[in-house]
């Protein structure tokens, strides 16, 4: 088995898809699928791509299989501060400016922090941390964290599943999976009862600079990116959970929390 041959067998088992299943999906014979496994046929440069789509490979996959192919790599991985990227820094800080005064992040594949609006930093400092620093390692390691948050157990489940659906994503991703592993001992077991007896949300319940604060979070992704960077880049937005956290929030900043 060749390279290629190899890579794309590897993906379609990632994705629990038979030669038939991707076959149908990507608009080819199983049988070229099957050639193209063994390395009895080799895949055009659209073939790949057409097979990265069906498979919905992330882009840095799609460029590991156009090179086990023969093929130059598609897409760039920059960093924020590459010109190409302006405009997309512009609509982070633009959505991250104008969520204050609820807390909002963004940050990469591995959680690392990379920006953070007012109230976010705020949040950062009253838990220690800082631009460049990770929340991986702040969850499975800080103290300062674990302490503030009210039923560690109970998140770290939630943040499994999250950090699971994440590596999945990717094909599996072993800082994620080496995360998900090391909470796993201390997660609570899920839930059981009636679904009606369950909250619509899940609340982070914790406690920063002397404040109790109830928030949920929404994820957002830049659903248009043809960089590796930007595609991987995550925006947190979160919110209050509660009446007693939106007002706090909004008097910590009450310029702000006039307008939201």
């Amino acid at each position: 088995m060749d390279r290629f041959g190899k890579a794309l067998r590897g993906w379609r088992a990632r994705r629990r898809m038979s030669q038939m299943e991707l076959s149908l999906v990507a608009g080819v014979s199983a049988r070229h699928v099957a050639f193209l496994e063994t390395g009895r046929a080799q895949p055009s440069r659209p073939m790949v791509l057409q097979l990265a789509e069906a498979l919905r490979a992330p882009y840095a996959a799609r460029n590991e299989l156009l090179q086990a192919a023969g093929f130059a790599a598609l897409y760039q991985n920059r960093p924020l501060t590459d010109a190409d990227m302006a405009q997309a820094v512009l609509a982070l800080d633009w959505t991250l400016m104008r969520h204050d005064p609820y807390p909002g992040f963004a940050i990469d594949r591995h959680w690392l922090l990379l920006k953070a609006n007012r109230a976010g930093a705020r949040m950062l400092s009253a838990l220690g941390l800082g631009m460049g620093d990770s929340f991986l390692n702040a969850v499975l390691e800080a103290p300062q964290l674990r302490r503030a948050v009210d039923d560690f157990p109970a998140l770290a489940r939630h943040l499994i599943e999250r950090l699971r659906t994440e590596s999945a994503h990717f094909g599996g991703d072993p800082v994620l999976e080496a995360a998900a592993d090391a909470l796993a001992p201390e997660a609570a077991p899920p839930e059981e009862g009636e679904g009606g007896d369950r909250p619509a949300i899940f609340p982070l319940r914790m406690q920063a600079g002397g404040q109790s604060l109830a928030l949920f979070s929404t994820v957002a992704h830049f659903s248009t990116a043809e960089d590796i960077a930007l595609a991987d880049l995550k925006i947190e937005l979160m919110f209050p959970a509660d009446e007693p956290t939106r007002t706090l929030l909004q008097r910590l900043d009450p310029v702000v929390g006039e307008v939201i």
